[in-house]
């Protein structure tokens, strides 16, 4: 049996033992993706660590991605190991940045972390959280930065100041304008005139 034979199996015996929790199943690029109910997250994680026919016993990470144009604008991804059968699977629920998502430290300890870097970065919260608080930023720190919506620059800056000898938060001053960017293959040409190129073309023409 192929590895993907092997997935689509996997895929087939997980929707039908969660059928009212797993939403469907694919599998893209040699993995399988399982898609369920983000109220659901703790007894599916739990049949699958501890289901015979599954035992994915490892958390290996939880993260997120954000999509502003859907009303729940946020997956909320985990990714499982099983040893016993040596395949990955990717849990991929929705949600937003007002509905809670379920801890699952229950289930797996090590969730606790992933949890508090999804929070940091896009600002899903997690029900049952025993200390959902900031990991990669300053616990001052405004906004969600990995948000499509926040601004590149961010919005204020850090640096030490001399004069009152501690670490001071400014609002982002932009020496110089932005440069237009416009991703052109170096390759193809430019389809305009490029500065400092006018005397060339000027040249060409006589």
């Amino acid at each position: 049996m192929s590895n993907l034979e092997t997935l689509d199996e996997m895929g087939q015996a997980i929707v039908g033992g969660l059928e009212n929790a797993v939403h469907d199943y694919e599998v893209a690029f040699g993995e399988l993706v399982i898609t369920a109910r983000a109220d659901k997250i703790v007894s599916i994680l739990t049949t699958l660590r501890d289901e015979a026919s599954f035992k994915f016993v490892q958390l290996t990470d939880i993260c997120g991605v954000d999509y502003p144009e859907r009303r729940k604008r946020f997956d909320v991804v985990y990714h499982l190991l099983s040893l016993k059968h040596n395949i990955r699977i990717r849990i991929k629920t929705q949600a937003d940045d007002e509905t809670p998502v379920p801890s699952v430290i229950e289930v797996f300890p090590n969730a606790n972390w992933y949890e508090r870097e999804v929070w940091d970065m896009y600002g899903v919260m997690f029900d049952g959280h025993p200390d959902l608080r900031r990991l990669l930023t300053d616990y001052g720190f405004q906004g969600h930065p990995l948000r499509r919506d926040f601004p590149l620059t961010g919005y204020v800056e850090v640096r030490y100041s001399e004069e009152e000898r501690r670490v001071i938060y400014e609002p982002v001053k932009l020496q110089q304008e932005f440069r237009d960017f416009d991703f052109m293959s170096p390759w193809e040409g430019a389809k305009y005139i490029l500065p400092g190129d006018e005397k060339a073309e000027e040249g060409q023409e006589s």
